[in-house]
């Protein structure tokens, strides 16, 4: 009988796949009573006359290697996906960092704050100052990548290693899309929802294929659009976004001096703006194919893995691949 529930549930699953998004429950902007992988530590930080709280995770292995690895997490995420890979460092040895950023995850979320990398940077940076770590090796994936490419421009002496995961800002968004206000931008926030936000992870982060362990990457960022204050979590998103489109890292990539490694999952095409650039030019946008050769380029002898026909998020849907890669070039 077990066995009979279960195949009906799995048709009905595929038949009528907003089920599975019904079960989303609401989060509030802290995710509260979201559980992370690991224990949750906040700092005060004082910026931009906010007081606000910055939330990490500090994994330890059990066996030191001496050396600290800070996960930087992408925009339409938190810390928490570092799951897997923060494991797998600290079995190596590893010590692990992984904060949300202001605007994230468990983070505050401040209503009236300019964001910007190098404030990103920076708080990131008063983290580990707390903690009193010198030197880390920074792995940045999606928006991730553009703030540890400013911290690393920033702070170079602080920097062992620098590895970008599909990185956003590998092009500047400005020279294709048209500029949309906060305001603009809010509203269309505003619009997300459960179902909203699978189909952009469809189409650019698993090629139209779901699987179950892509669920709680969504039920993250889906089920604030259900929490009567997701509204605040929209504003932050809108100054993000804001952020990203007007402060490119990528004619800097040049000056980055510390041993560097690409990851670049190739069928990726995420893009800020898109949708609001000329027809001619989106299917310019994005070509990580491309993007990932030519980044490697300009960073002076960086190392370049693609993994062929792979989307946005390596770590998520070809974790092996991806570990292979960041252990054989921190190790």
């Amino acid at each position: 009988m077990k066995y009979f529930k279960n195949i009906v549930a799995v048709v009905m699953l595929s038949i009528f796949p907003h089920l599975l998004l019904s079960q989303m429950r609401p989060l509030d902007p802290m995710l509260s009573d979201y559980q992370y992988p690991f224990d949750v530590h906040f700092m005060n930080i004082k910026s931009q006359n906010n007081e606000l709280k910055m939330a990490y995770m500090d994994v330890w292995p059990k066996v030191s290697n001496g050396k600290v690895v800070l996960l930087l997490h992408g925009k339409n995420f938190n810390g928490a996906y570092w799951k897997k890979t923060a494991k797998d460092l600290s079995a190596r040895g590893f010590r692990v960092i992984i904060p949300d950023q202001i605007g994230f995850g468990k983070s505050s979320k401040p209503q009236s704050y300019q964001f910007s990398f190098s404030q990103l940077a920076e708080n990131t940076k008063a983290i580990l100052d707390e903690l009193k770590i010198d030197k880390i090796i920074v792995l940045g994936h999606s928006m991730g990548g553009m703030v540890a490419t400013r911290f690393t421009l920033q702070y170079p002496n602080r920097v062992e290693k620098l590895i970008l995961e599909n990185p956003i800002g590998l092009e500047d968004y400005k020279t294709f899309a048209s500029y949309q206000t906060i305001d603009q931008a809010y509203e269309s926030e505003l619009k997300n929802t459960a179902e909203s936000y699978k189909n952009y992870q469809l189409k650019f982060y698993y090629d139209n294929k779901w699987k179950n362990e892509y669920q709680p990457w969504l039920d993250m960022i889906a089920g604030w659009t259900l929490h009567p204050d997701y509204p605040k979590v929209a504003w932050n998103a809108a100054l993000t976004s804001d952020m990203i489109y007007n402060q490119p890292v990528c004619y800097e990539f040049k000056n980055i001096k510390v041993p560097t490694l690409l990851i670049i999952g190739t069928r990726d095409r995420t893009a800020i703006g898109k949708d609001r650039a000329p027809k001619e030019l989106q299917a310019k946008m994005g070509q990580y194919q491309e993007l990932g050769k030519k980044t490697q380029k300009q960073i002076l002898g960086s190392k370049l893995v693609e993994i062929e026909n792979v989307g946005h998020l390596p770590h998520i849907e070809v974790y092996d691949q991806f570990f292979k890669a960041l252990f054989n070039f921190i190790m």
